[in-house]
């Protein structure tokens, strides 16, 4: 099996992930693909043919083997790397969106294209979750298909067509079991880092926007405090006694000086016509 789809995929949504998200693909790469490359695939190559009963029944060891181990571990295994990391397609496909939108119109429509934000962070955070759940969903179904992570060197079977009850025996069990337990664990670990990543993810925006939002609340309530600062100052102008002003505070003549004056003007006529 080939897996150099899944090696470029995980390197491809690498770049749009925070450092957790980093260290998630790490794990995933090294101490989970690597190690069943590298050793789990030799280990349970031959489990079939390595399983052995205590009788020469025909037909007792296949079916003993099918009720002791109905998936084999190390196919278990695959189908658990490849669902894990199939929600990494989502982000993958919503930034080719992107960049395919942005191509179209020919403009750039996005103003950080490089980072997580937007309905690239909702597509993101269900890819968190998808791979949470099925890390979880595998961990379950390997508890309940081989009764626990344990395998024992020695089962004892009674399914029929056997005639008794006999022994059978698990080839390189402690070796088996090892690797079992690497297996869970860095499932576990995968796990903690999902949900790090995603705790991380939801603090970060949900201080992000509320921020935002008491930046806005706190513009506008200043920029109206000025408006009815302006509005009470005019209104108060506007209401200011006539008298203030610098017109109302210029002299005027009295009544009686206004009345001196057609005399004074009939005065000036009659010396004017005398000296004529």
């Amino acid at each position: 099996m080939s897996w150099a789809f899944l090696r470029d995929l995980l390197s491809g949504v690498n770049k749009y992930s925070t450092g957790i998200g980093r260290i998630w693909v790490a794990v995933v790469f090294i101490f989970r693909l690597l190690v069943y490359v590298a050793a789990a695939e030799n280990i349970w190559k031959y489990e079939h043919d390595e399983f052995e009963c205590n009788i020469k029944q025909p037909g007792c060891e296949n079916v003993c083997f099918d009720h002791f181990f109905p998936v084999s571990h190390v196919r278990l295994w695959a189908l658990q790397l490849i669902l894990v990391s199939t929600p990494s397609l989502l982000v993958i496909f919503h930034v080719a969106y992107r960049e395919n939108r942005e191509k179209k119109h020919n403009q750039t429509l996005y103003k950080s294209p490089g980072e997580i934000d937007g309905g690239l962070l909702c597509t993101y955070l269900i890819s968190l979750v998808l791979k949470t759940g099925f890390e979880i969903v595998f961990l379950i179904l390997f508890y309940k298909l081989y009764n626990g992570f344990k395998i024992p060197h020695l089962v004892k079977c009674d399914v029929r067509p056997c005639p008794n009850t006999v022994d059978c025996y698990i080839s390189k069990p402690t070796e088996k079991m090892i690797f079992l337990y690497f297996l869970v664990a860095t499932s576990c670990l995968c796990i903690v880092l999902n949900l790090s990543e995603l705790s991380y993810l939801l603090c970060k925006y949900s201080v992000k926007c509320y921020l935002k939002r008491y930046t806005k609340e706190h513009r506008g309530s200043a920029s109206g405090c000025h408006k009815s600062g302006t509005i009470s100052h005019r209104r108060a102008a506007a209401a200011r006694p006539v008298h203030d002003s610098p017109l109302a505070q210029a002299p005027r003549l009295s009544v009686r000086s206004q009345s001196h004056f057609p005399f004074r003007k009939c005065l000036v006529y009659s010396v004017c016509n005398g000296m004529a």
